[in-house]
């Protein structure tokens, strides 16, 4: 799902990147062909303005961005867990690669900064969680990003809020 409205100075696009799910029988779409179409559309947005975009990537891009990388990488043994396998993380590598900015981390180093946790297991009460929720700007906008930041306190669901500062 994917919303896009144009302003004077921008394009803000919402997206939910559909997961690979548990069994990863969808993350060949993922990788081949939505991670590929969504990261054209919004180059070919930025063609015309700079592009900010928001939402569930369903990545955590770094073991940074989750609790536990190791029970979740992939190894030669086990093709890693939906949401942090090589492919997905290659996806999120293209958004930069191609001149994005993961603006949390223009602020935010190291670990233990999450926008998800599983209702399982009192995950969020224990911060056992992941990044998967960001905002991204066309790189243009880099000397208007004023702040980024996650908002853990507000409940409401297994994701919190984001937040994203800009001149």
């Amino acid at each position: 799902r994917v919303i896009t409205l144009e302003f004077k100075n921008y394009y803000l696009v919402t997206v939910y990147t559909p997961n690979s799910k548990r069994d990863l029988s969808r993350l060949s779409y993922r990788h081949k062909e939505w991670d590929v179409d969504f990261l054209n559309f919004v180059k070919s947005l930025e063609e015309n303005k700079p592009v900010i975009f928001c939402g569930d990537l369903n990545v955590a891009h770094t073991e940074f961005d989750l609790a536990n990388p190791g029970s979740n990488k992939t190894t030669k043994k086990r093709p890693g867990n939906a949401g942090f396998t090589d492919e997905e993380r290659t996806g999120f590598d293209n958004i930069l690669d191609a001149g994005f900015i993961d603006t949390f981390r223009e602020f935010n180093k190291g670990n233990g900064h999450y926008t998800w946790w599983s209702y399982m297991g009192g995950a969020r009460a224990r911060n056992v969680g992941w990044r998967i929720d960001y905002f991204c700007t066309s790189e243009s906008l880099r000397a208007k990003i004023q702040n980024a930041y996650i908002l853990p306190e507000i409940m409401g669901s297994d994701h919190c809020p984001i937040a994203l500062e800009i001149q």
